[in-house]
């Protein structure tokens, strides 16, 4: 088999470093080149860094040069409206234009199930569902699949993201919890939920493997097959102790609205919404077509982040 040459944008961050560690130990030949706007102070052996900027065109002219995989993990998800744009869409937009100049034959791209917007989502496809972003950082990430697509590449759109790294989503969890200490409308809403080392390793397979997995084009999800019951993975962070505690009562879905409205907090009403109710989407092509298992699911791979979670808010340990 050939060296193959891979770049990776966003190379830092939560899922990026986790797709680093995962092409090290799947494909130790492979010549890596990262990309970010703040290298890390020690490379990964084997790792070659580069300086570059989605929201600064120039800085991206050569980034593929020799390349022949690129996997586009780099995104702006805060408030900045133009910043939003200047990463998610320009910015993606003028690394595909590089790629194709360069000549990079396999492009993969990680997206974001908040494409769809509001919801209740329950099991469609990707066929099945129009997006409507309804946030500057979902509608950038959406404009930015457009290029991708037009190249021939592959769109991963993924579901929440758990594991060490991650800021958003037990975060928000933790702080929905903080101001509506009870079990939300039953705790049955169902959400799509990926460990990041397992979505690491679907984005690898999709980068690397043969047949299917390399010939796999256009939009697929990202996360695994099997949706999380928001009870659930409330009890398995309570006994983590990442929540202080089992919730004592159950309360309707108005009385929880209310409660999260009354005390301050970083979560939106629309954040607690994606959290709670039904926004759970069908993933199996994914799996299928990569040619690997999805594993056991995500709240058996929260155990090992509990000491990370704790530490950046969740309940003391004991």
């Amino acid at each position: 088999m050939s060296t193959r040459h891979v770049v990776v944008t966003g190379a830092t961050g939560f899922v990026g470093s986790a797709v680093l560690r995962r092409l090290a130990a799947q494909d130790p030949r492979a010549v890596v080149r990262a990309t970010s706007r703040t290298p890390p102070p020690a490379a990964p052996y084997g790792v070659r860094w580069m300086d570059a900027d989605l929201a600064d065109e120039q800085s991206l002219r050569g980034v593929c040069e020799g390349a022949d995989v690129l996997l586009s993990l780099a995104s702006y998800i805060g408030p900045d409206a133009d910043r939003c744009a200047a990463v998610n869409s320009a910015g993606a937009a003028a690394l595909v234009a590089e790629a194709r100049r360069a000549g990079v034959g396999r492009i993969v791209h990680l997206s974001t199930c908040a494409v769809y917007g509001p919801g209740p989502h329950r099991g469609q496809d990707v066929a099945e569902l129009t997006p409507a972003p309804v946030s500057p950082a979902s509608a950038g990430r959406l404009a930015g699949e457009g290029p991708v697509l037009d190249a021939g590449g592959l769109v991963l759109r993924a579901g929440l993201v758990l594991g060490r790294g991650d800021r958003w989503a037990v975060p928000a969890l933790v702080d929905a919890f903080r101001r509506v200490p009870a079990r939300w409308d039953g705790g049955e809403g169902l959400a799509s939920f990926v460990d990041v080392d397992d979505l690491a390793r679907l984005i690898v397979a999709f980068a690397l493997g043969d047949g299917a997995a390399a010939d796999t084009t256009g939009v697929l999800h990202a996360h695994h097959p099997e949706p999380v019951r928001n009870r659930d993975i409330m009890d398995v962070l309570a006994a983590h102790r990442i929540l202080p505690a089992l919730p004592a009562e159950d309360r309707p879905w108005h009385r929880c609205l209310d409660a999260l409205a009354a005390t301050p907090g970083w979560v939106s009403e629309r954040q607690f919404t994606l959290l709670a109710r039904d926004h759970w989407y069908r993933a199996d092509a994914a799996w299928e077509l990569a040619g690997i298992t999805p594993g056991p699911g995500p709240l058996s791979r929260i155990g090992p982040a509990a000491g990370w979670y704790r530490e950046r808010g969740g309940a003391a340990p004991g």
